[in-house]
């Protein structure tokens, strides 16, 4: 397989696309959550600005995308906010699993809420919430980031911690 060429900045398309993927994840976490919880929905939410925050405040300074068009737009926005950082910090990041895990939990304790919702009192609209949380954050998530993000991702080519991790190298 021939080598992608990395994106400057990357196109509105995939901004875009990337983006609705995340929102389309959010919605319809929050619409399960607040079906079974009611209020407590803006914990979630309060959850997910935190991850979001944590992003361009701890990773999108030290990125090569810092003050560009990376692919969900999170380095323009971080150095509207933030000072830039360094780039050789972000290339000397380890990342684990751990690290991954409270941005897994967006997408599972959703589902794991709407499945006990569908336990107590079946409904087709819940049903149909979960499979949607599922195909997108798993297998869509893993096609957009390898098809139209990782793939063209200069950050990448100079070291990135999440693509060592996900990497099938050895």
């Amino acid at each position: 397989m021939e080598k992608a060429q990395g994106y400057e900045n990357y196109p509105a398309w995939i901004i875009l696309t990337v983006n609705a993927f995340s929102i389309a994840i959010w919605l319809a976490g929050a619409y399960i959550i607040w079906q079974a919880l009611g209020i407590w929905v803006v914990l979630y939410l309060a959850f997910i600005l935190a991850l979001e925050v944590r992003l361009i405040r701890g990773h999108c300074p030290d990125c090569y995308y810092y003050g560009k068009r990376c692919a969900n737009g999170a380095g323009k926005l971080s150095s509207l906010l933030f000072k830039k950082g360094n780039p050789a910090s972000f290339c000397k990041r380890q990342m684990s699993w751990k690290d991954i895990l409270p941005d897994f939990m967006v997408s599972v304790i959703p589902m794991a809420i709407g499945g006990a919702l569908l336990f107590l009192n079946f409904s087709w609209i819940i049903l149909g919430l979960v499979i949607l949380l599922f195909v997108l954050s798993f297998p869509g998530n893993a096609f957009v980031h390898g098809k139209l993000v990782c793939r063209y991702c200069r950050q990448r080519e100079l070291g990135c911690p999440a693509e060592k991790l996900f990497s099938k190298k050895k």
